[in-house]
């Protein structure tokens, strides 16, 4: 793979919102109910479930005393394609104008809380800057991921030239909207081993798979089974907030579940299904039928194998207690990470981050020779660690941190800011050796005889797909345990579907090109995905890879699908961490990456998922028209 890295001259790229908010928010942890389980007898089996009773919806307009209704501006004060910040009394509304009617939304993106006024308006949707999420500004429904919930739509009329808005007082407030769900009207699942649709997983997958369903009206039985102690928690923060409590990263609080007849099947694992007689079979000899199946396993992490190895606090992080348990042993002692998050090619094995957890991913080519890196679960790690622990070391075989995925120069800048901030690099090597005190970590020692201390060592350095358990279910795996699907994410068996970091699927973006894409963005698509073709809808996967990562601070932003670029296009400064990266292959752009210089890949996603192609001579020239529609 050739690559160009000469310095163009820079340009300056200018993106015009209309009445920012002056302060940057913060893409911080939002607070989450906690779930406690409840025990029930099933097959003979103790099963836990999280439940809880449901919380009333709502009204948005429940009488006159709890809105708020004022002119917020002149029909003349926003032309078309504009977005405005405004205050209404009790919180804020984002006003749209767009083919000359104007919308009140949310203003805030419910998933991290982004300014939505600092997004992309295209094609009747707004895409946040920050992750990618898409709301569609005549509903506020939620159309492309990450995040659950929809924004609040609001009343807008016009009267002698004015704009006026109506809204609730309290959904102004929750800035963030459930979409109506359907409730089960199935047996009690105490009574019954029978299921209608089982998903085995709770990661993103499985939960937008079952809220789907759900939405769509789906009122029979549904059960979610996860080999965590926990409801679906944002396993991405993990690595970014080490400390986070699991009921500061539930998806959902406690209440949501039972409210909508969603059962969740604590600490269990599949160990057989049997497609003919549609039935799953846990190791503890519990049973399920199920006339639908959704898999969303996961992976496995990979562990080091070099002597020593068993030694204590040596850790892969998969779950809050493992991360928790990392920055406890981590405070004022000697922290080693392994694994800067790139792809081993050795020997043809695939190896990738030790856990969707960790982090952020970089899809591969599964079918080829050439496979393309993953970004650092590792490296938010350390970025995390380093005001915590009294060093930290990272060792990595490749020669510059991200290089293979962003570039070297970009790579360069970003070991430069790591560098800045005290983590120590041992590039080009591999650990040998885990050096004991009393069975506790005390030293790693690398193939390059150089020896590093360390107390805490944090693992990182590939999984594999979690589907063992398939291996004679007649379910069709791939020869590095993927489990193939269709764009409608569907197996080669009638009813079963899968979706997340174990799939493999046609990326209708890159000519259907089959990849996988473990990321978190990417799995709540293909839960949705599935959900619809479980209710016969005929939907297709079609979502725009978005991907991101935080480090000291700093968001780095990416989209698109970058495999085999053979050129980047880097506008901006570098050395301020202020920039943008454009990767093209032949006379196209195939992805982006920036700090910095929000909404941008937000802008390049909303174009790519347009079907528009932006051509390298357009970045190269400065010529940035495609920026606001009226390039090719």
């Amino acid at each position: 793979m050739g690559s160009c890295f000469s310095k163009p001259k820079p340009v300056e790229l200018k993106i015009e919102v209309v009445l920012p908010e002056k302060e940057r928010g913060k893409e911080e942890l939002s607070a989450s109910g906690k779930g406690s389980p409840r025990a029930y007898q099933g097959n003979g089996t103790a099963r836990h479930f999280h439940t809880e009773e449901r919380l009333p919806a709502p009204h948005p307009y429940p009488g006159a005393q709890d809105c708020v209704e004022a002119a917020i501006c002149h029909v003349k004060d926003l032309e078309n394609g504009q977005m405005r910040e405004v205050e209404l009394g009790w919180g804020k509304v984002l006003l749209v104008k767009d083919n000359g009617e104007f919308h009140a939304l949310g203003h805030k993106c419910p998933h991290y809380g982004a300014p939505l006024v600092k997004g992309v308006l295209s094609r009747g949707r707004v895409r946040c800057p920050w992750h990618g999420a898409c709301f569609n500004i005549s509903t506020g429904d939620l159309e492309d991921f990450p995040g659950l919930d929809s924004l609040h739509k609001f009343q807008v009329k016009i009267e002698k030239e004015k704009v006026y808005v109506r809204a609730s007082k309290q959904a102004l407030q929750l800035q963030r909207r459930t979409k109506v769900m359907a409730k089960c009207i199935s047996p009690s699942a105490g009574h019954s081993g029978s299921t209608n649709v089982l998903i085995v997983g709770a990661g993103a997958a499985g939960l937008v798979c079952a809220e789907t369903l759900r939405q769509e009206g789906f009122s029979d039985r549904i059960v979610l089974c996860t080999l965590d102690r926990h409801p679906p928690y944002d396993r991405p923060k993990l690595s970014k907030s080490l400390d986070a409590q699991p009921e500061q990263l539930a998806l959902r609080p406690k209440e949501f579940f039972r409210a909508y007849g969603i059962e969740v099947l604590t600490e269990a694992q599949v160990v057989t299904v049997d497609v003919r007689n549609k039935k799953a079979v846990f190791k503890d000899g519990f049973k399920l039928e199920y006339s639908k199946l959704l898999l969303a396993p996961g992976s496995s992490p990979k562990t080091l194998s070099c002597k020593g190895k068993e030694v204590e606090n040596v850790f892969t992080i998969r779950t809050p207690e493992d991360a928790n348990r990392v920055v406890r042993l981590a405070w004022g002692r000697n922290v080693v990470v392994v694994g800067a998050g790139f792809l081993g090619e050795q020997l043809g094995v695939v190896v990738r981050p030790s856990s969707p957890v960790l982090g952020w991913y970089w899809p591969w080519e599964v079918q080829g020779a050439s496979l393309p890196p993953t970004l650092a679960p590792g490296m938010e790690v350390a970025a995390y660690l380093t005001e915590k622990a009294h060093s930290v070391s990272v060792v990595e075989l490749e020669e510059t941190p991200f290089r293979r995925f962003l570039g070297e120069r970009v790579g360069r800048a970003l070991m430069k800011m790591f560098e800045n901030n005290r983590v120590k690099f041992y590039m080009q090597t591999e650990v040998s050796e885990l050096r004991a005190q009393e069975g506790k970590l005390k030293e790693v020692v690398l193939k390059s005889s150089k020896v590093v201390r360390a107390d805490v060592c944090v693992v990182g350095i590939g999984a594999v797909p979690a589907t063992g358990f398939l291996r004679q279910s007649g379910i069709s795996l791939d020869s590095r345990g993927f489990i193939p699907v269709n764009k409608m994410m569907q197996t080669n068996v009638p009813g079963v579907f899968a979706a997340g970091d174990a799939v493999t699927f046609p990326l209708a973006w890159r000519n259907n090109r089959k990849v996988n894409i473990p990321h978190w963005q990417m799995a709540h698509a293909q839960g949705r995905v599935a959900a619809q073709n479980m209710l016969a809808q005929e939907a297709e996967i079609s979502t725009v890879p978005y991907l991101w990562t935080a480090m000291f601070g700093k968001s780095l932003r990416y989209a698109g699908y970058g495999d085999g670029f053979d050129d980047v296009i880097i506008q901006g400064d570098l050395e301020q961490l202020k920039f943008v990266a454009f990767y093209t292959k032949g006379d196209e752009v195939i992805a982006v990456a920036s700090m910095n210089y929000d909404p941008i890949v937000s802008k390049v996603a909303e174009v790519l998922a347009s079907g528009r192609a932006i051509r390298k001579r357009e970045v190269e020239t400065g010529d940035m028209s495609w920026l606001t529609g009226k390039g090719s």
